[in-house]
């Protein structure tokens, strides 16, 4: 019956769904609860993983960029591999995959423990080379420290400072897409989402660096294959330029993760940690809006980078990758707002789909629809 019911579902609403994987497993989940794609694919969590992460430090510690190239030549193949896995399940379904957004410091340990390993590596009387080697990790540790990460140096910011470590995602990328084509006859409907972009210019940089390296890609293996580029919209800035950013985007995701804690002004770990109990007990705020969409700071700015994107660009796609993609309340008001498609986690699939139907019959029948 329930199975029924979403197939129902599916014939009425209007919002694609598709689905937040960074894993075969995932995806293959995905797939299982009906996703019609995959919005969002984050390769950090795959440079996370145990086999790669001494090489992702390697890269780094590099000094010099000839170092930082040898150590992405090691991730290269597998990074493709991840892909190559990830493109079989999804047989010909679009899948969005967001380059690298995580700041370099996330891949070292924490500056408390190395403090304490070499402290006791001292104690121990320990070789002087193995105390040089984790003194050499702390001060670089030191170096990448900043203030305030989460607007700090990282996603696209990292890339205009080392092109290289996107250069070799997307060679992974397209290699992969083209690998999965000629084995299986399945055409890769490839996204490519750069993170966290504020200004149109920062895209069309990017932009170059990538069809550069397709370039490549495509001569090496004498076939050319489409593909898009696109951006994750999640700060203000973004929303409010989308007219200019879409001239050179292909595509908007909206993270709302990230826009709603730069909208509000907080930090969410912090927000939740400390003060958002006392704002929902006490009615300051109706609900999280980590969890429903605050439709009007940060869905008024959704609305208007939707509007504005698609008259700059008719052919722009728009959809949201945040945790909002699965929540019911606001899935309806991403369908009033315009939105092409939701993506959400793949055990909120069903309730996405479901939620979408409902909008579009709301609207269908002039019915007022609840935020």
């Amino acid at each position: 019956e329930f199975r029924e019911l979403l197939e129902w579902a599916d014939e009425f609403r209007r919002l694609g769904v598709r689905a937040n994987a960074d894993t075969p497993e995932m995806a293959a989940k995905a797939r299982e609860f009906g996703a019609e794609g995959i919005g969002l694919c984050r390769t950090e969590r795959m440079f996370n993983a145990p086999d790669r992460l001494p090489i992702v430090r390697e890269m780094i510690m590099a000094e010099t960029e000839e170092e930082r190239r040898r150590a992405l030549e090691k991730l290269f193949p597998l990074q493709l591999n991840d892909f190559i896995e990830i493109f079989k399940i999804m047989r010909g379904l679009p899948v969005t995959v967001r380059l690298l957004d995580l700041p370099l410091h996330e891949f070292l340990p924490p500056e408390a423990q190395l403090i304490t390993e070499v402290y006791e590596l001292r104690m121990r009387g320990a070789d002087q080379r193995t105390i040089d080697e984790r003194m050499k990790i702390l001060r670089k540790v030191q170096q990448l420290q900043e203030h305030n990460p989460m607007i700090g140096h990282r996603g696209c910011r990292l890339a205009i400072r080392y092109p290289e470590i996107y250069e070799m995602q997307v060679r992974a990328i397209l290699t992969a897409a083209i690998k999965v084509l000629q084995e299986t006859g399945d055409t890769v409907h490839v996204q490519i989402m750069l993170p966290l972009v504020s200004e149109a210019s920062e895209l069309a940089y990017l932009r170059q660096v990538i069809d550069r390296a397709a370039e490549k890609v495509f001569a090496e293996q004498g076939v050319r294959i489409p593909y898009k580029v696109g951006t994750m919209i999640e700060t203000p800035r973004a929303a409010l330029t989308a007219s200019t950013i879409a001239k050179v985007a292909d595509f908007f995701s909206f993270g709302t993760n990230d826009l709603t804690q730069t909208v509000f002004g907080f930090s969410r770990d912090d927000a939740e940690a400390k003060f958002m109990a006392d704002y929902l007990e006490k009615k300051i705020l109706k609900e999280n809006p980590f969890e429903v969409l605050d439709v009007d700071g940060v869905g008024r700015l959704v609305r208007l980078a939707t509007e504005e994107g698609k008259r700059s660009n008719p052919h722009l796609e728009v959809g949201i990758c945040g945790e909002h993609g699965g929540e019911p309340n606001s899935v309806k008001f991403f369908h009033s707002a315009g939105l092409d498609y939701v993506s959400c986690s793949p055990y909120r699939i069903p309730i996405a789909r479901v939620a979408a139907a409902q909008a579009a019959i709301a609207v269908k029948e002039k019915a007022p629809i609840t935020i």
